[in-house]
């Protein structure tokens, strides 16, 4: 396993390299964000460590264009910036791990391990978008056209659902399934007040409605992309 250490302190880039060569890794350190976007588009690296503040380019903004060129690299972000607004922004970044400093070792080298473990495939969807609706699952806000929609908890687990399988029907079973936790029905009206009110929050005063109401069938957020 190759990990590439992004890091402008070249004591604390040794320190993590000897610490992860212990634990088994291959390392390679870049001093600044620019060499490390070099070497992160020429030679493949299973993990990337990137500390957030670098010379010449920034660390977020290394991960931002790396992403954009389709690598899926998993990468860990490291911090002294340790504050929510913070870790979401790094995570909003396409950074899959945030880890704060001062940090210990040895979570590290374990959170090294999970990503590994991991894969590149199976980075987590942060945002749900369908036309101008979004729901961000980092900060749990929700808009339409820009303007914020104040929902309650179940109705953002209802939304997020519908949202997670947009385009397709989903059954009354698999809402009290995975959003009510019930398996089975228990013949209650729940879910036809909240889709009620979820709908009256996302398409009342909107020239298009998005939530449908498949006769026989349940629900469906409608994709027009699908």
């Amino acid at each position: 396993m190759r990990v590439l250490i992004v890091e402008d302190d070249r004591t604390a880039a040794d320190f993590l390299a000897k610490a992860l060569g212990e634990a088994g890794f291959q390392t390679e350190i870049a001093g600044d964000g620019e060499a490390a976007f070099d070497s992160a588009t020429s030679s493949k690296f299973d993990v990337l460590i990137v500390d957030r503040m670098l010379p010449k380019l920034d660390g977020l903004t290394l991960v931002e264009r790396l992403r954009e060129r389709g690598d899926t690299t998993p990468v860990l972000i490291l911090s002294a910036l340790g504050a929510v607004d913070d870790r979401v922004k790094g995570l909003r970044s396409g950074g899959d791990d945030y880890l704060p400093k001062p940090y210990s070792l040895v979570e590290l080298v374990a959170r090294v391990e999970a990503l590994t473990r991991r894969g590149p495939t199976e980075r987590a969807v942060t945002t749900y978008a369908v036309g101008d609706l979004v729901l961000d699952r980092l900060s749990h806000k929700v808009s339409r056209g820009g303007e914020t929609i104040v929902l309650q908890p179940r109705e953002y687990r209802l939304l997020e659902y519908l949202m997670k399988h947009a385009g397709q029907v989903v059954t009354r079973t698999m809402l009290l399934e995975n959003v009510w936790d019930y398996h089975f029905d228990p013949q209650t009206n729940v879910i036809d007040v909240h889709i009620s009110r979820l709908r009256s929050k996302i398409d009342k005063g909107q020239g298009k409605p998005l939530l449908e109401t498949v006769r026989g069938a349940g629900y469906m957020i409608r994709d027009e992309r699908r």
